[in-house]
């Protein structure tokens, strides 16, 4: 190609054919899992009545990139389309398990337990419940990832993707949710000082 660049340097390439119809695919497939990110961070602000705490849950989201790296590098496969549809069902999965994490931590301070004791007793309490999904999540698409026939090949990369984010984003889960959790709390002290304060002024001003 660069001595045909050097050659005729009036010529120009773009993409086309099946390529150019695979880029368009995947700029869409961008486009709409940023549509469904920004949707599941308004379902998820409106029960939990905080902007910061969907931010949590979704944290784990980029990690089980990394996981879905790893398993088609065991498995000597390539990232293609159908892996970014395994991506899309893990962080439906991943989302789930940081969900019901943080809840329990609401929960619990709701009943008047101190935040670190909270978090402490909603990683005892949901332990085996996250682990036992991400588990089953990943046994059952495990025979899809060890089939050699024709027809399993085109959605192997799909079940690589799916189980190995799902497994990955679980171990850090169980640990990056508590710890985002008592690190939101140690920011929101200060701007609590200064809005007490500003509140404590403002009574006053009004008493005069």
């Amino acid at each position: 190609m660069p001595d045909l660049f050097e050659a005729f340097p009036q010529v120009k390439t773009e993409l086309g054919g099946a390529i150019e119809e695979q880029q368009a695919q995947q700029n869409q497939q961008i486009l709409f899992f940023l549509a469904g990110m920004i949707i599941v961070y308004m379902l998820l602000a409106i029960p939990l009545k905080s902007y910061s705490q969907p931010l949590i849950i979704m944290s784990v989201i980029p990690f089980s990139l990394t996981g879905a790296i790893w398993g088609h590098f065991w498995f000597d496969l390539e990232l293609s389309m159908m892996s970014t549809f395994g991506l899309i069902a893990a962080a439906g999965v991943v989302i789930n398990d940081s969900l019901v994490m943080t809840d329990y931590v609401n929960q619990a301070r709701a009943r008047g337990v101190a935040i670190k004791e909270a978090v402490i007793e909603a990683g005892c309490a949901r332990f085996r419940a996250i682990t036992l999904t991400s588990i089953t999540t990943f046994a059952g698409v495990l025979p899809i990832m060890f089939e050699t026939s024709l027809q399993a090949r085109f959605v192997t990369p799909m079940a690589v993707a799916l189980g190995f984010a799902v497994l990955f984003a679980t171990l850090l889960t169980l640990v990056l949710v508590p710890c985002l959790y008592l690190i939101l709390e140690d920011i929101k002290v200060p701007f609590r000082t200064i809005k007490n304060k500003i509140t404590n002024r403002n009574k006053q001003a009004a008493s005069l």
